[in-house]
């Protein structure tokens, strides 16, 4: 019989590999593929979830795998914007490609009815690889040639059909800028790959926010009916369950911590996948949390105490100053509020170190 993991070692298992129990001493690039990438929707989010991950990281180290190529900033899982390396744009496209697909047959269903979809996009990339556009430049270059549709549906075609990414200094910390697009072939001096190596995905997945359901892998893919994929893999896994009797599958030699390991204060930015990757996220957050932290286009930025999410926090810039919002999500004894306050300090040091700094608490409210 498979064994039980609590939910507490669950929580601990996810943390480990997300970084998140220990600070690690590896490179922006490293980091970014031992996460599978991060959700970066949010231009700046990736900075504040390496920094709070790894051990040694400056804004710069981002910065220059940017500007140098070495990252990129693409759309993959779920259908949102992803930083990642170049040797995972490659990989990932293919596997994401369904639930762009779908969401190109949802969001745009009626827009797009009759259109030749591979039209627009051969005509859109050839437009991207001609000169770097916004969405809106994009689109309305395309009506001309299809005066009839909306130019946001024709642009959602060719980002969705055709690989592209989003280049400097859109997200280059301290500039940013608006989004727009290159191909990414263009960009990268490279294709995707033909098709996806699934199997290959899906474990680095586990080893990423493993042990996981069936479920939990689709949720972080956006995409149905990986349950073969999963069989197929069954001989290579580790079996458990968790204490409602769902089946999780894990890497045999996956970091599967007691439920006793120290877990740290950890702020974690908007959107951040260790709370989007799992269809049952209870693991590291309750279900009143995920609704106090969800927006209706978003995730607010959080912070872990004792390995799950226990409130909020915004970073508000002026000129020569920098403050921090903090907005637990229960009352706080003395001891975690100073290590609420001790990591909030380090946040502030990092992201504003020539301002003056100031940390304000918003008041304990019941949610609603």
């Amino acid at each position: 019989m498979a064994r039980v993991l609590s939910q507490r070692e669950l929580g601990r298992a996810l943390l480990a590999r997300q970084m998140l129990l220990e600070r690690a001493d590896v490179t922006t690039e490293g980091a970014v593929t031992q996460l599978v990438g991060m959700q970066a929707q949010a231009p700046y989010a990736p900075y504040f979830g390496l920094w709070t991950r790894l051990r040694e990281f400056r804004t710069t180290d981002l910065v220059k795998a940017l500007t140098g190529r070495r990252l990129v900033r693409i759309a993959l899982m779920r259908s949102t914007i992803h930083l990642v390396t170049i040797a995972d744009y490659r990989a990932l496209r293919p596997w994401a490609q369904p639930a762009l697909d779908r969401e190109l047959d949802s969001a745009f269903k009626r827009a797009l009815t009759g259109l030749h979809r591979a039209a627009v996009a051969e005509a859109g990339q050839a437009l991207l690889d001609a000169q770097h556009l916004t969405p809106t430049q994009l689109g309305v270059a395309l009506r001309e040639r299809w005066p009839d549709r909306e130019p946001g549906a024709l642009a959602a075609v060719v980002r969705n059909l055709v690989p592209l990414v989003q280049v400097p200094p859109r997200a280059v910390w301290g500039i940013g800028g608006t989004t727009r697009y290159a191909t990414a072939a263009g960009w990268t001096g490279a294709e995707p790959a033909p098709v996806a190596d699934c199997e290959r995905v899906v474990l680095r997945y586990l080893a990423a926010f493993g042990p996981a359901s069936v479920k939990d892998v689709q949720t972080w893919a956006g995409r149905t009916r990986l349950r073969p994929i999963l069989e197929r893999l069954r001989p290579r896994l580790a079996v458990f369950r968790d204490e409602c009797g769902v089946e999780l599958f894990d890497l045999p030699d996956g970091p599967r911590p007691g439920a006793d390991a120290h877990a740290p204060v950890r702020f974690l930015p908007e959107y951040d996948n260790l709370l989007a990757s799992h269809a049952d996220r209870s693991r590291v957050i309750s279900e009143e949390a995920r609704k106090r932290v969800t927006l209706r286009n978003g995730m607010r930025a959080t912070f872990l105490m004792d390995g799950k999410v226990a409130g909020v926090w915004k970073l508000h810039r002026d000129t020569g100053a920098a403050n921090l919002e903090i907005e637990p999500f229960r009352p706080l004894n003395a001891t975690e509020r100073d290590e609420v306050q001790i990591e909030g300090v380090r946040l502030l040091a990092f992201a504003a170190p020539e301002d003056r700094h100031d940390i304000r608490w918003h008041r304990f409210t019941v949610g609603t």
